[in-house]
C-alpha cells in the first residue's frame, strides 16, 4: 500500500500524469456543469467547443451525429484568420524583444541617460496601453500594423525592465576582475552584461508571449476583419459562447506552443545554468 501511494505521489516521474489528470478533471467539470441549460448558455459545452475547433481545422466533417447533435458549424476559414494573428504575434514579439534589450542595456549602462529618462518610462509603463489602440488604428490603418504597434508596447516594457535589472545587478566584484585582465567595454558586454542578463530575458520572453498575444487580439477587437480575434467577436455578438471558446483554446494552444520554443532556446542558450533537478541532488 505505502509503494502504491509512493508511487502515486507527484514527482518528477509522474509529473505529466498529474497534469493530465488536472485537464481531465478540469474538462469533466465542465462538461457535468454544462448540463445546465441556463449555466451552458454563459459556459458553454465542452463536446460543442471541441466540435467547433474539429470543424475549422479537419477537412471533413461528422455532420449530424450523436457526438455532435446540433451539428458543425459552416467551416470558418480558420487558416487565414490564424495565420493574420499569428504574424501579428510573432512580429510584435520580434521587434518588442529586440527594442526591450537593445534600450534595457543602453540604459543600465548610460547612468545619466537612465536619470534623465526614468520618469518618462515610468510614465509610460503606467499608461493603459489599450487606449492607444484607436491611436495606432489612425496612424497604421486597420492592417496588421496597428495590432502589432499595440502589442509591441506590452512586451517591449516587460523585455525592458528585466533586461535593465538584470545588467545592474551584475556582481561588482565580476566586474572588477574583469577589468584587471584588461577586457574593454565590448568584452565586457559579451562576457559579464548579456551573460547576466540573458536569464532575466528568458523570464521576461514567457511572459511576453502571452502579452503578445493579448495585443494582437486586442487591436483585432477594436477594429480588424481578419484574425482569430475577429471570429471570436463575431460570436460573441451572436451570442455562440462555444465558438467563443473554441477561438481561446486555439489562441491558448497556439501560445503554448511559441513558449515551447522559446523555452527550448532558454535550455540550449543557458546550458551552463544549473537544472532544478540538479540543485535538488546537491
Amino acid at each position: 500500500m505505502n509503494t502504491l501511494l509512493q508511487r502515486l505521489k507527484p514527482a518528477q516521474g509522474n509529473l505529466r500524469a498529474w497534469q493530465l489528470a488536472v485537464l481531465v478533471v478540469f474538462v469533466l467539470a465542465w462538461h457535468v456543469a454544462s448540463r445546465d441549460a441556463q449555466l451552458a448558455f454563459f459556459v458553454g459545452e465542452p463536446i460543442k467547443v471541441a466540435g467547433r475547433v474539429w470543424s475549422w481545422f479537419m477537412p471533413f466533417g461528422f455532420g449530424e451525429s450523436a457526438l455532435f447533435p446540433d451539428g458543425l458549424p459552416g467551416r470558418a476559414d480558420i487558416y487565414l484568420h490564424l495565420g493574420v494573428t499569428l504574424l501579428e504575434t510573432v512580429l510584435a514579439f520580434g521587434i518588442g524583444t529586440v527594442l526591450g534589450l537593445a534600450c534595457g542595456l543602453w540604459l543600465a549602462l548610460a547612468p545619466t541617460a537612465s536619470a534623465i529618462l526614468d520618469p518618462y518610462i515610468k510614465a509610460l509603463n503606467s499608461m493603459p496601453r489599450v487606449i492607444l489602440a484607436p491611436i495606432f488604428a489612425m496612424w497604421f490603418g486597420l492592417g496588421i500594423w496597428s495590432k502589432v504597434a499595440l502589442a509591441v508596447t506590452l512586451v517591449f516594457f516587460i523585455v525592458f525592465f528585466n533586461v535593465y535589472q538584470g545588467v545592474r545587478e551584475v556582481s561588482p566584484v565580476v566586474l572588477a576582475n574583469a577589468r584587471m585582465l584588461g577586457a574593454n567595454q565590448r568584452q565586457l558586454l559579451r562576457t559579464v552584461y548579456l551573460p547576466s542578463a540573458t536569464s532575466w530575458v528568458f523570464s521576461s520572453l514567457h511572459t511576453s508571449v502571452g502579452l503578445a498575444f493579448v495585443g494582437a487580439v486586442v487591436g483585432e477587437y477594436l477594429g480588424s476583419a481578419r484574425g482569430v480575434g475577429y471570429l471570436i467577436l463575431q460570436a460573441e455578438g451572436t451570442f455562440d459562447v462555444n465558438t467563443v471558446f473554441a477561438g481561446i483554446v486555439v489562441l491558448t494552444a497556439f501560445a503554448l506552443v511559441l513558449d515551447s520554443i522559446v523555452g527550448r532556446a532558454e535550455r540550449r542558450l543557458m546550458r551552463w545554468q544549473p537544472r532544478q533537478g540538479n540543485t535538488d541532488k546537491l
